[in-house]
Protein backbone atom coordinates (compact mmCIF):
# COMPACT_ATOMS: atom_id res chain seq x y z
CA UNK A 1 0.00 0.00 0.00
CA UNK A 2 1.10 3.36 -1.09
CA UNK A 3 3.07 5.37 2.26
CA UNK A 4 0.43 8.10 1.59
CA UNK A 5 -2.53 6.04 1.35
CA UNK A 6 -1.63 4.01 4.79
CA UNK A 7 -1.53 7.96 6.33
CA UNK A 8 -5.17 8.96 5.06
CA UNK A 9 -6.30 5.66 6.47
CA UNK A 10 -4.44 6.70 9.72
CA UNK A 11 -5.67 9.99 9.45
CA UNK A 12 -9.78 8.87 9.04
CA UNK A 13 -9.92 6.56 11.56
CA UNK A 14 -9.58 8.74 14.75
CA UNK A 15 -12.03 11.00 12.84
CA UNK A 16 -14.36 8.03 12.30
CA UNK A 17 -14.34 7.22 16.00
CA UNK A 18 -14.58 10.71 17.08
CA UNK A 19 -17.82 11.29 14.89
CA UNK A 20 -19.13 8.26 16.38
CA UNK A 21 -18.51 8.89 19.66
CA UNK A 22 -20.03 12.93 19.64
CA UNK A 23 -22.99 10.94 17.80
CA UNK A 24 -23.49 8.33 20.77
CA UNK A 25 -22.76 10.72 23.17
CA UNK A 26 -25.71 13.43 21.62
CA UNK A 27 -28.14 10.55 21.27
CA UNK A 28 -27.51 9.71 25.25
CA UNK A 29 -28.12 13.11 26.15
CA UNK A 30 -31.02 12.76 24.11
CA UNK A 31 -32.35 9.47 25.94
CA UNK A 32 -31.92 10.63 29.20
CA UNK A 33 -33.74 13.94 28.10
CA UNK A 34 -36.61 11.83 26.75
CA UNK A 35 -37.20 9.87 29.95
CA UNK A 36 -37.13 12.43 31.95
CA UNK A 37 -39.61 14.90 29.99
CA UNK A 38 -42.23 11.12 29.12
CA UNK A 39 -42.16 11.08 33.02
CA UNK A 40 -43.03 15.24 33.69
CA UNK A 41 -44.77 16.58 30.65
CA UNK A 42 -46.51 13.67 28.98
CA UNK A 43 -48.62 15.19 26.28
CA UNK A 44 -45.48 17.38 25.44
CA UNK A 45 -45.48 18.53 21.97
CA UNK A 46 -41.69 17.02 20.35
CA UNK A 47 -41.43 19.80 17.45
CA UNK A 48 -41.71 22.36 19.41
CA UNK A 49 -38.87 21.08 21.83
CA UNK A 50 -37.08 20.04 19.30
CA UNK A 51 -37.02 24.11 17.34
CA UNK A 52 -36.48 25.64 20.90
CA UNK A 53 -33.51 23.24 20.80
CA UNK A 54 -31.92 24.15 18.19
CA UNK A 55 -32.53 27.71 18.08
CA UNK A 56 -31.01 27.74 21.43
CA UNK A 57 -28.09 25.58 20.93
CA UNK A 58 -27.59 27.85 17.59
CA UNK A 59 -27.99 31.02 19.39
CA UNK A 60 -30.67 31.60 16.56
CA UNK A 61 -33.41 34.29 17.35
CA UNK A 62 -36.42 32.38 19.77
CA UNK A 63 -40.01 32.07 19.20
CA UNK A 64 -40.61 33.52 22.37
CA UNK A 65 -39.41 36.24 24.32
CA UNK A 66 -37.40 35.67 27.68
CA UNK A 67 -40.26 36.92 29.93
CA UNK A 68 -42.75 34.40 28.38
CA UNK A 69 -40.21 31.21 28.58
CA UNK A 70 -39.54 32.57 32.13
CA UNK A 71 -43.25 32.43 33.19
CA UNK A 72 -44.10 29.12 31.25
CA UNK A 73 -40.66 27.00 33.07
CA UNK A 74 -42.22 28.81 36.41
CA UNK A 75 -45.48 27.61 35.93
CA UNK A 76 -44.29 23.95 35.09
CA UNK A 77 -42.11 24.41 38.16
CA UNK A 78 -44.86 25.24 40.62
CA UNK A 79 -46.75 22.71 38.86
CA UNK A 80 -44.35 19.96 39.57
CA UNK A 81 -43.96 21.26 43.50
CA UNK A 82 -47.58 20.46 44.04
CA UNK A 83 -48.02 17.36 41.65
CA UNK A 84 -48.33 15.23 45.19
CA UNK A 85 -50.82 17.22 47.03
CA UNK A 86 -52.79 17.48 43.73
CA UNK A 87 -52.74 13.52 43.22
CA UNK A 88 -53.88 12.87 46.35
CA UNK A 89 -56.46 15.12 46.29
CA UNK A 90 -57.98 13.81 43.12
CA UNK A 91 -57.80 9.98 44.64
CA UNK A 92 -59.69 11.28 47.73
CA UNK A 93 -62.04 12.99 45.12
CA UNK A 94 -62.81 10.00 43.72
CA UNK A 95 -62.81 7.91 46.56
CA UNK A 96 -66.22 10.13 48.04
CA UNK A 97 -67.23 10.07 44.84
CA UNK A 98 -67.53 6.35 44.22
CA UNK A 99 -69.02 6.04 47.69
CA UNK A 100 -71.81 7.96 47.42
CA UNK A 101 -72.78 6.55 44.06
CA UNK A 102 -72.84 3.27 45.29
CA UNK A 103 -75.34 4.41 48.25
CA UNK A 104 -77.96 4.99 45.19
CA UNK A 105 -80.69 3.23 44.94
CA UNK A 106 -80.55 0.20 42.33
CA UNK A 107 -76.72 0.76 42.00
CA UNK A 108 -74.56 -2.72 41.53
CA UNK A 109 -71.24 -3.36 42.04
CA UNK A 110 -69.77 -5.44 38.76
CA UNK A 111 -66.50 -6.94 37.93
CA UNK A 112 -63.11 -4.85 39.24
CA UNK A 113 -65.57 -2.11 41.06
CA UNK A 114 -67.42 -1.15 38.19
CA UNK A 115 -71.07 0.60 39.30
CA UNK A 116 -74.21 -0.32 37.33
CA UNK A 117 -77.46 0.95 37.96
CA UNK A 118 -80.51 -0.11 35.02
CA UNK A 119 -82.04 2.54 33.20
CA UNK A 120 -83.52 0.23 30.81
CA UNK A 121 -83.68 -3.62 30.44
CA UNK A 122 -81.96 -5.78 27.64
CA UNK A 123 -83.26 -9.36 26.29
CA UNK A 124 -80.59 -9.65 23.74
CA UNK A 125 -77.62 -11.30 23.44
CA UNK A 126 -74.47 -10.60 25.27
CA UNK A 127 -71.08 -9.72 23.76
CA UNK A 128 -68.13 -12.05 24.08
CA UNK A 129 -64.77 -10.86 24.39
CA UNK A 130 -63.62 -10.14 21.28
CA UNK A 131 -66.98 -8.87 19.75
CA UNK A 132 -67.81 -5.91 18.00
CA UNK A 133 -70.52 -3.39 19.32
CA UNK A 134 -72.90 -0.93 18.67
CA UNK A 135 -73.50 1.86 21.11
CA UNK A 136 -74.80 5.25 21.77
CA UNK A 137 -73.87 6.83 24.90
CA UNK A 138 -73.10 9.93 26.96
CA UNK A 139 -69.89 10.77 28.96
CA UNK A 140 -69.21 12.58 32.14
CA UNK A 141 -67.29 13.31 34.54
CA UNK A 142 -67.78 13.43 37.93
CA UNK A 143 -68.67 17.11 38.40
CA UNK A 144 -71.25 16.42 35.86
CA UNK A 145 -69.49 18.20 32.93
CA UNK A 146 -69.93 16.24 29.73
CA UNK A 147 -66.64 15.13 28.05
CA UNK A 148 -68.15 13.06 25.18
CA UNK A 149 -71.24 11.75 23.41
CA UNK A 150 -72.02 9.77 20.51
CA UNK A 151 -74.88 11.57 18.79
CA UNK A 152 -75.41 8.49 16.27
CA UNK A 153 -75.09 4.96 17.09
CA UNK A 154 -71.04 3.95 17.00
CA UNK A 155 -69.05 0.35 16.29
CA UNK A 156 -67.05 -0.10 18.61
CA UNK A 157 -64.54 -3.77 18.92
CA UNK A 158 -64.90 -4.40 22.68
CA UNK A 159 -61.19 -5.34 23.19
CA UNK A 160 -60.63 -1.50 21.68
CA UNK A 161 -62.21 0.32 24.68
CA UNK A 162 -61.54 0.93 28.20
CA UNK A 163 -61.46 -1.67 31.02
CA UNK A 164 -64.64 -0.56 32.98
CA UNK A 165 -66.23 -0.99 29.53
CA UNK A 166 -65.42 -3.99 28.21
CA UNK A 167 -66.10 -6.12 31.73
CA UNK A 168 -69.64 -4.24 31.65
CA UNK A 169 -70.71 -5.00 28.34
CA UNK A 170 -69.80 -8.73 28.51
CA UNK A 171 -72.86 -8.63 30.96
CA UNK A 172 -75.41 -6.50 29.37
CA UNK A 173 -77.70 -7.66 26.98
CA UNK A 174 -78.84 -6.07 23.54
CA UNK A 175 -81.15 -3.65 24.10
CA UNK A 176 -80.39 -2.80 27.59
CA UNK A 177 -79.45 1.15 28.77
CA UNK A 178 -77.21 1.33 31.75
CA UNK A 179 -75.60 3.95 33.97
CA UNK A 180 -72.45 3.30 34.24
CA UNK A 181 -69.59 4.54 36.99
CA UNK A 182 -66.10 3.73 35.92
CA UNK A 183 -63.53 4.40 38.28
CA UNK A 184 -60.53 5.70 37.24
CA UNK A 185 -58.39 2.17 37.55
CA UNK A 186 -60.72 0.98 34.81
CA UNK A 187 -60.86 4.01 32.60
CA UNK A 188 -57.53 6.67 32.04
CA UNK A 189 -55.91 5.96 35.13
CA UNK A 190 -53.18 8.39 36.52
CA UNK A 191 -52.44 9.42 33.24
CA UNK A 192 -55.64 10.89 32.03
CA UNK A 193 -56.80 11.51 28.90
CA UNK A 194 -55.34 14.93 27.39
CA UNK A 195 -56.87 18.22 28.39
CA UNK A 196 -60.41 16.45 28.65
CA UNK A 197 -60.17 13.72 31.40
CA UNK A 198 -57.78 14.77 34.30
CA UNK A 199 -55.96 11.86 36.27
CA UNK A 200 -57.41 9.50 38.63
CA UNK A 201 -60.90 11.36 37.08
CA UNK A 202 -63.79 8.42 37.61
CA UNK A 203 -66.01 7.88 34.50
CA UNK A 204 -69.99 8.42 34.44
CA UNK A 205 -71.77 6.66 31.36
CA UNK A 206 -75.38 6.46 30.01
CA UNK A 207 -74.68 3.85 27.60
CA UNK A 208 -77.39 2.09 25.17
CA UNK A 209 -75.99 -1.30 24.04
CA UNK A 210 -77.86 -1.61 20.35
CA UNK A 211 -76.47 -4.77 18.86
CA UNK A 212 -73.32 -7.03 18.70
CA UNK A 213 -71.82 -9.10 16.30
CA UNK A 214 -68.65 -11.71 16.30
Amino acid sequence: MPRFALLLLCLLAPLSQAHEHSHDLAYSLGVKLGERLRDEVPDLELQALLDGLRQAYRNEPLALDAKRIESLLAEHEAQLANAPERIEKAKTAEQRFLATEKAKAGMRVLQDGVLMQELRAGSGRKPGAKDRIQVRYIGFLADGSQFDESQTAQWFRLDSVIAGWRSALQQMPVGAQWRLVIPSAQAYGEEGAGDLIPPYSPLVFELELLDTKE
